[in-house]
């Protein structure tokens, strides 16, 4: 399921690199909260969205919420709400941290009025923040043996901040393609033209990308690793331990034994 929600936001990134732009009435909102809600439902119907983690979620959409409109713009591309991002999808797996990006994200735009054609791009790219980082977690989980403590190791905190890093500018390279097709369209070496082939188009991009928004997502990238190094260690034991209490495990039993 996770695999589709994402196949659908790429549809709404791809569709300018192969000659189009999507025309205003293009129900990119519609599809992207038919998407999420959608994977929550099948999360809920797999019983991998308990009540206890449902609760969570709402609790970190509100944290990140609250986050965002005490810092709307944020400072030079940082904002405070990847982190918990990062570290829930570190600790509860490639879909829940989907949720929990975008499920912020959304309640974030509403408490803050930034409803707009632009909440699609952004509401996919947090998504996949929470993604990358529950896959690097569940990487490292499968790699190493049990947890005998629920302090994490130095190994958890450098791979999530390689994570925060790595994602910091693709949120950026995510998110300026609304701004790229809405406001750059027709200037001449770095804005959006349809028509062109897909090679250019990408250097169109990459030219565009480069002179305004580099630095920004670099001060981002650094940001968010700088907080994983300062608030990591307690929050990620914190959600280990949550993580714990609101798991269960299957025991297989042999032929007459009572369960």
């Amino acid at each position: 399921m996770i695999a589709l929600v994402s196949i659908a936001g790429l549809v709404v990134f791809l569709w300018p690199f192969l000659g189009f732009g999507l025309s205003p009435e293009t129900p990119a909102l519609a599809v992207t909260l038919a998407a999420v809600f959608s994977l929550a439902v099948m999360e809920v119907g797999a019983r991998r969205l308990d009540s206890g983690r449902l609760a969570l979620l709402a609790a970190l959409a509100a944290i990140d919420a609250a986050l965002r409109l005490a810092m709307v713009n944020g400072l030079a591309g940082f904002s405070p709400i990847f982190f918990l991002v990062l570290a829930a999808g570190y600790e509860f797996g490639p879909s829940y941290g989907f949720l929990v990006g975008s499920f912020s994200l959304l309640v974030s735009a509403v408490v803050t009025g930034g409803v707009g054609p632009w909440l699609p791009y952004e509401t996919f790219a947090v998504g996949w923040v929470g993604l990358a980082a529950g896959l690097a977690g569940s990487v490292v989980r499968g790699a190493r043996p049990a947890r005998r403590s629920w302090r994490p190791s130095r190994l958890d905190i450098g791979v999530l901040v390689a994570v925060a890093v790595v994602t910091g500018f693709a949120y950026g390279v995510l998110t300026d393609v609304y701004g790229w097709v809405a406001f750059y369209r027709g200037v001449d070496n770095i804005g959006w033209m349809p028509g062109l082939t897909p090679g250019e188009t990408l250097a169109q991009f990459g030219r565009y990308y480069m002179l305004t928004s580099l630095g920004w997502d670099a001060f981002r990238a650094a940001g968010d690793a700088v907080a994983v190094v300062a608030f990591g260690p307690p929050v990620l034991m914190a959600l280990g331990r949550l993580r714990a209490r609101l798991g269960y495990e299957i025991v297989a039993t042999g032929a007459g034994s009572a369960a």
